[in-house]
């Protein structure tokens, strides 16, 4: 796989070249992130980034302390974090402009060893680079998408499907289930074949990797995605998987 932080820097910068040629009418535009506009959405993103460099600043002590949520969902503290600081376009566009660069290099000099407090739980950096392009690319289809914007599948979304397949622990978790294994063979959008598990595993979920990343994102329904699953265990990996906190 290329390097994360390069394909985490490429992945924001197709956004930002995107951003950059928005008028006033389709920063207001609803996105495909309900109750969020694209400027919220953006928004969202840089204060993401922010957390990232925030998270590097505690002590070691304090990262692996448990991220305190006050037993809500992690969507409405998104919520809530939005509409406190909803903004002008510009302002957000900038803030995040400066955030995400802030975050790359938070990221790219931290120990790579040391775990930094997140959402579900602590995670080194090139994971946490990981969710980060996992998240820019999830949001990207969110403010494209009701602009009929193009927006094709990379080969960067390798990280993403490795990322999903990683976290099937985590998602069968979030549903009170024990975990199962599974073996993901997926076609990139240049054809080579992508894979991750246990070949000899006899539950897999065979397909595309775009329409993966798309159920592991909660953007596709696995029932609409083309994914076959295979063996006692492959479509009940499909309908958990996720490829972010809850």
């Amino acid at each position: 796989m290329a390097d994360i932080f390069d394909d985490l820097v490429a992945e924001e910068y197709r956004l930002e070249s995107i951003l950059v040629c928005l008028d006033d009418a389709a920063w207001n535009t609803e996105s495909a992130a309900p109750g969020w506009t694209v400027t919220d959405v953006v928004l969202h993103l840089a204060q993401s980034e922010e957390a990232v460099v925030a998270s590097a600043a505690l002590s070691p002590e304090e990262s692996l302390q448990h991220f305190d949520r006050r037993d809500r969902s992690l969507d409405e503290v998104m919520d809530d974090r939005v509409d406190a600081q909803r903004a002008a376009h510009d302002v957000v566009f900038a803030r995040w402009r400066a955030a995400r660069r802030a975050a790359v290099t938070t990221l790219r000099t931290t120990d790579p060893d040391r775990r930094l407090r997140w959402a579900a739980a602590p995670l080194k950096p090139r994971t946490l680079a990981t969710t980060r392009l996992a998240e820019h690319w999830s949001h990207g289809l969110d403010i494209t998408e009701p602009l009929h914007i193009r927006f094709p599948d990379t080969v960067r979304l390798r990280h993403v499907a490795w990322l999903g397949h990683s976290s099937l622990p985590y998602a069968f978790s979030v549903v009170g289930a024990e975990p199962r294994d599974v073996f993901c063979e997926l076609t990139g959008p240049d054809g080579t074949t992508w894979r991750f598990g246990d070949p000899a595993n006899p539950s897999r979920i065979v397909g595309d990797a775009g329409a993966f990343c798309r159920v592991g994102a909660q953007r596709l329904a696995p029932e609409e995605s083309g994914l076959a699953t295979e063996g006692p265990d492959g479509e009940a990996a499909l309908r958990v998987l996720r490829n972010y906190a809850a």
